[in-house]
């Protein structure tokens, strides 16, 4: 693999501005969420010292120096996978993702996800955007949350979007069935997200400086009795399962979650024979993204596509209404 070397000594411009930016303002054939993987990945040096924070305040007169290996073509296979096309163009395209398809290939699911059909769908359009394991990718829905997402169909297109996720512009909305009924029924929880001390496995509401900063919007749109409700969640920030861990946090995790809402004797206890019969083969965390809104990269116009409830979903509402 061919690596290029890039050097740059922050100037008066650049004092105090995040590395990422600075970095893809100091460079025109890198976008910046390739910027921000390559620190990650330990490929930037501040002043001689790796640097692995890419929201590092950068200080005037610092240097730094930037690998970046040349682009190297996707090594994942395209899969004809059908796909649930909500918008295409040119540009972007907009699908609805179902429970169970994981996003990008990772340790074990190098197939079938959602990449490969991207690959198969859209062709040699999206090679090497976002890094070789996930072309196209500029957000990601766990594996069973189903519901709308978009991917770039180019750099330009990637590198749009990927700055409207990280100026937090991009509308997303997810309808969530939860377990309880929230106190007050509208609100807003803020908590640092990291790894669990407990369970590594597991993201925490942490305390600060650990963690990085999220925060969610709620509001329960409809009571399922005193044991449930739905709730629609809207994110100001995009962090690993924030929309999983905050619910829990408030004392209301979402139904169906394996990871942090396993169904304890109480709850299931007061659900009718009809509900519990149906939670038992409900395996998946009851969470849908109904709604991403984001400004065209080319036509800089506001586009909003929105996704219904899908069926397990519905019959799951439906069972806890009885």
């Amino acid at each position: 693999m061919i690596k290029n070397i890039h050097h740059h000594t922050a100037t008066d411009a650049d004092n105090g501005g995040r590395l990422d930016r600075v970095l893809a303002s100091s460079i025109d054939d890198v976008s910046r969420s390739r910027i921000k993987i390559l620190i990650e990945a330990g490929s930037v040096t501040i002043d001689g010292a790796t640097i692995t924070d890419p929201s590092h305040r950068v200080k005037l007169g610092q240097t730094f120096a930037m690998i970046i290996p040349d682009s190297q073509p996707a090594s994942i296979e395209p899969e004809a996978i059908d796909l649930d096309v909500l918008y295409e163009d040119e540009d972007v395209i907009v699908i609805n993702k179902p429970a169970g398809m994981v996003v990008h290939p990772a340790p074990g699911s190098p197939n079938g996800t959602l990449v490969n059909a991207l690959l198969a769908h859209c062709g040699a359009s999206l090679s090497g955007i976002g890094g070789v394991r996930r072309p196209g990718i500029v957000h990601r829905l766990d594996k069973d949350t189903s519901g709308v997402m978009i991917a770039a169909k180019n750099d330009v297109a990637h590198q749009s979007l990927a700055t409207q996720f990280a100026e937090r512009t991009i509308e997303r909305a997810y309808t969530a069935v939860i377990w309880g009924i929230p106190a007050p029924p509208l609100g807003v929880v803020e908590g640092n997200i990291g790894r669990s001390e407990r369970n590594r496995l597991k993201m925490a509401v942490v305390r600060a400086p650990k963690g990085r900063v999220a925060r969610t919007h709620y509001r329960v749109t409809e009571r399922l009795g005193p044991q449930a409700s739905i709730t629609q969640c809207r994110l100001e920030t995009g962090r690993t399962h924030q929309i999983r861990v905050h619910m829990t946090h408030l004392g209301h995790p979402l139904v169906g979650d394996p990871v942090y809402g396993r169904q304890s004797a109480a709850r299931m206890k007061s659900l009718n024979t009809v509900a519990r019969t149906f939670l038992d083969d409900f395996k998946r965390q009851a969470l849908h993204a109904h709604l991403i809104g984001f400004i065209h990269p080319s036509k800089q116009q506001k586009m909003r596509f929105k996704s219904e409830i899908p069926k397990d979903i519905k019959s799951l509402i439906n069972v806890l209404r009885v």
